[in-house]
């Protein structure tokens, strides 16, 4: 034996993987799911297993022609066809192309299966064998175990004949997928306790209920051999298209940093942040309830367009006739900009679906559109639909998207209170941020102002000034520095006296 070829395995793949073509999975599973291998698919009812379970075998037959074989013990064939159709996969067209064959174990309609003896598990193996071999499928789902071994009646059985189908399996050189119910979601892996230990592989959905609010993740608890990534990750199930996991292990910080300049469209705040932001930054702005956000905002996409970029909003709070109304009354028309596709304006209630539906359809636009400058007005709206786990999630994914594609992004974010005060949702985002932006309300002598500062502008010099801002029919106009005033920022004010006789000065510089 060559001793000094022994390390010429190091680091290498030694389990050849069959990519799924599940959109995200992959990346999480790195590269796909172990060949020839059993993986164990396990959740409660609702949680998408036997999705996954067709999603694994259309996408089989869509991206390389494998065929693939279903093995169903409860819904009929026919009802598989009618559930899948949604997803637009062409079941029935497929069997008769001999892409896709069921092996159908489901009882009759109407009926329970009733174990009145032993169950015949190599009959079962025979009529899997024939149909892998009449149309040669690479691909395999069984759905469910549990159905198996409510047939098998006696439980002492199961590990054993879940031993033959696992070799079976095997033997006819096929990958394939077994579902399984589980009765919690952090509970037992699955339900009879011995099924994780006969298959290679276990994937666990969970359909989580936290603060009445439904949330799914998707985790890869074992690969036998080789590697993954580790943890939950957030899924939806799409209309059209089937499972997308969002894995955030696949995004890297190799974004590009370009020193370009663009402008806020407002001068003064350009000024304020040392000659405007940088193209590809992500900025913040924060505020409470009617300091200015959405003018922000609206002023942000009037500078994109007069530079001859094109522009894209994504609305959560107001509708798109307040949008234009509002617009149009600090002089910007969105609709002419709109006719000239320069902008694209997207409005919606964050509760129309879930948080992950939202950021697979915001990517979606963003890469239709292609545009130079996004706005999200607001994320404090949609931190309302998730949990802050989830929504923690969607702001690392939709900010790092934006930066990947080197987009200008704007975010506004409501402060609790009409003095300011720190948000949840600035929390998740300030430190993924490149600028920060604070809007607040500034009483003075019984009169409400308004005051703006960059409180952080990534990778240069900016203006440390708080300094009052009105608006009018022309938008923002940023005036003069408060002075002689601190706790502005945290609303709790105190005026200094500048002169011996212990006087407020002038409260503004001349």
């Amino acid at each position: 034996m060559n001793l000094d070829n022994s390390s010429s395995l190091d680091n290498k793949e030694l389990v050849e993987k069959l990519k799924t073509g599940i959109t995200g999975f992959d990346l999480v599973a790195e590269g796909g799911l172990p060949k020839y291998s059993t993986t164990l698919v396990t959740g409660t009812a609702g949680s998408a297993k036997t999705v996954l379970a067709c999603q694994f075998l259309a996408k089989g037959i869509i991206e390389t022609g494998e065929a693939g074989i279903f093995v169903t013990f409860e819904e009929s064939p026919q009802a598989i066809r009618k559930h899948m159709r949604g997803f637009g996969w062409t079941i029935k067209e497929w069997e008769t192309n001999k892409k896709w064959a069921f092996v159908d174990a489901s009882p009759p309609p109407g009926e329970k299966p009733v174990v009145t003896g032993d169950y015949d598990m190599g009959a079962l193996i025979a009529r899997i064998e024939f149909a892998i071999n009449a149309i040669n499928a690479q691909r395999i789902s069984i759905d469910s175990l549990g159905a198996i071994f409510t047939q098998l009646g006696d439980s002492a059985t199961v590990r054993g004949d879940l031993f033959r189908i696992a070799t079976a399996i095997k033997e006819l050189e096929v990958t394939a997928i077994l579902t399984a119910e589980r009765t919690e979601e952090y509970g037992e892996i699955a339900r009879y306790g011995v099924e994780e230990f006969v298959t290679d592989n276990v994937v666990i959905l969970r359909n989580v209920l936290e603060g009445e609010k439904r949330r799914r993740t998707l985790e890869i608890l074992k690969f036998r051999g080789t590697t993954h990534q580790k943890g939950e990750y957030p899924f939806t199930v799409l209309p059209g298209e089937g499972i997308e996991v969002i894995p955030l292990s696949a995004m890297e910080l190799k974004q590009k940093s370009s020193n370009i300049r663009i402008s806020s469209g407002i001068t003064e705040l350009d000024q304020m942040c040392g000659g405007g932001f940088f193209r590809d930054s992500v900025i913040l702005v924060s505020g409470a309830t009617g300091t200015g956000k959405t003018l922000v905002v609206t002023q942000f996409m009037d500078g994109g367009v007069k530079n001859g970029e094109r522009c894209l909003l994504f609305a959560f709070e107001e509708s798109r006739e307040q949008l234009f109304r509002n617009a149009t009354g600090w002089g910007v028309d969105f609709e002419t900009m709109e006719a000239q596709e320069q902008l694209h304006v997207v409005c919606r209630y964050p509760e129309t679906r879930g948080l992950e539906d939202h950021l697979i359809k915001m990517k979606e636009i963003i890469n239709q559109f292609k545009p130079n400058r996004v706005a999200v007005d607001s994320l404090s709206a949609l931190e309302r639909v998730s949990t802050e786990k989830g929504f923690r999630e969607f702001v690392i994914s939709l900010t790092s998207f934006i930066k990947s594609q080197k987009i200008a992004g704007l975010f506004t974010a409501t402060t609790p209170t009409l003095l300011g005060g720190a948000s949840v949702t600035e929390s998740h985002i300030s430190t993924i941020t490149d600028s920060i932006i604070l809007l607040r309300y500034v009483e003075m002598y019984g009169e409400m102002q308004r005051g703006i500062t960059v409180l952080k502008m990534r990778g240069a010099m900016h203006d440390k000034d708080i300094r009052e801002f009105n608006i009018d029919g022309k938008g923002m106009h940023i005036c003069r520095p408060f002075r002689n005033v601190t706790g502005i920022l945290s609303g709790n004010f105190t005026y200094i006296a500048s002169n011996e006789f212990g006087r407020m000065s002038n409260l503004f510089e001349e």
